[in-house]
């Protein structure tokens, strides 16, 4: 009995202790939950919520490409050929710095010394960050110095103005080409006379001007022009300043001939000469007898009125606002303003100011070469910059090869003299 009272104690024991052990044994298991939700299991959002994989925008988006450094050559004439075109590269330079604008000139006897022209150009492309090159005047030899830079530099970009060589020729070696619009001169000359007041048109020429192609185009719409307008157009023949009488001659026929003409037909008589040489008289004339002068062969407010009107250009080389002021001050004294005009610009410095906005703008990467609706929105933007307005573009037609797509004929708006304080 004993014994099995033993038993029985030690089995009333084991029941009691056996729920603590099993208790302790299950402690482990409710405290191990972090194990099983561990944060790194349900908020590791690495894959879901990864920024720098759906917002890294600088590495998917490229940076633009660096320009590369370069420098624009312009080629001009020497003060004493082109001065105007000679201080417009040096506004250039002053405007866009030394170490962008490189500069050099054709002789003055370019039409016998194209080696020289040749090697001046190739000079300029010597320099390796030289990537456009931009001639004021494309005079004889500018085609063979294209071909010669391009040997070696087959990427230089060319753009010219008032191009002497043959156009087809050109439109084929330089990416673009400039030219003034002197066949639509025969409709804008006679348009801004009547629009002056005139009542008859003179001009004066020679055979050898009359034997050019253009001039003598031109001379043609006057006459049809001025027979619209009801103006009686008078060709008058001057001595050529090339012939026996030389320059002198043929200045001096200017001073005479002029206030026979207004005697004749009246003081609402409008000038115009196809040389140059005969510019600076015939605007003396026409200023002091009280006529009327549209523009010159060649029109810019330097062509003869400097001189004629006795402006001191000194200290204002190239500065085209001064003298436009300073003309219109003299005009204004003589109650000429309205009745004597020319262009706000000379055409030669316009046409290297267009040259070198548009050749930056493809260095830059702002545009691609040979966008010649590019070109067109710069020649226009150029010219309003410059106050003169909007331009008149026109593509050259070859009788040959057709309309030349980049090669413009460029026509500037009369300056009003009357609205220049």
């Amino acid at each position: 009995m004993k014994a099995i009272k033993k038993i029985l104690i030690l089995l009333v024991v084991l029941a009691m202790v056996m729920p603590l052990i099993a208790c302790r044994s299950e402690e482990p298991a409710e405290t191990q939950a972090p194990a099983e939700t561990e944060a790194p299991e349900d908020t590791e959002a690495p894959e879901d919520t990864e920024a720098p994989e759906d917002t890294e925008a600088p590495e998917e988006t490229e940076a633009p490409a660096e320009v590369e450094p370069y420098k624009i050559g312009l080629v001009t004439g020497t003060v004493s050929q082109g001065e105007e075109e000679f201080q417009e590269a040096q506004n250039q330079i002053a405007k866009h710095g030394a170490d962008k604008i490189l500069h050099t000139t054709y002789p003055d006897n370019f039409a016998t010394e194209t080696e020289t022209t040749i090697s001046q150009v190739v000079n300029l492309a010597s320099d390796p960050e030289v990537k456009a090159i931009v001639f004021s005047q494309a005079v004889p030899g500018a085609a063979a110095s294209i071909d010669r830079v391009r040997e070696t530099h087959p990427d230089m970009l060319f753009i010219t103005g008032v191009v002497a060589e043959d156009p087809a020729v050109m439109s084929e070696k330089a990416d673009v080409n400039m030219l003034t619009d002197e066949i639509s001169m025969g409709v804008t000359v006679p348009t801004e006379a009547k629009n002056m007041g005139a009542t008859t048109l003179i001009h004066y020429s020679f055979p050898r001007h009359l034997g050019y192609a253009t001039i003598a185009t031109r001379l043609n719409i006057m006459k049809e022009t001025c027979a619209e307008l009801g103006i009686e157009l008078v060709e008058v023949t001057a001595p050529d300043p090339t012939s026996d009488a030389g320059v002198s001659g043929a200045q001096q026929f200017i001073i005479e001939d002029v206030p026979r003409q207004i005697q004749e037909f009246g003081k609402d008589t409008a000038f115009f000469s196809t040389n140059c040489s005969m510019q600076e008289p015939l605007i003396r004339q026409v200023y002091e007898l009280g006529a009327i002068m549209p523009q010159q062969c060649c029109p810019s407010p330097y062509h003869g009125y400097p001189a004629a009107l006795s402006i001191d250009v000194e200290g204002h080389e190239g500065d085209v606002d001064y003298m436009l002021g300073q003309i219109a001050g003299k005009l204004r004294e003589k109650g000429q303003d309205g009745r004597m005009s020319t262009w706000g610009v000379p055409i030669n410095m316009l046409m290297i100011d267009i040259g070198v906005n548009y050749a930056m703008k493809i260095l830059d990467g702002e545009i691609e070469r040979g966008d010649l609706a590019a070109f067109e929105a710069t020649a226009q933007e150029t010219a309003v910059a410059r106050g003169l307005g909007e331009l008149q573009l026109s593509n050259y037609e070859d009788p040959e090869k057709g309309v030349l797509e980049n090669f413009y004929l460029l026509l500037a708006p009369f300056c009003d003299f009357t609205e220049i304080d």
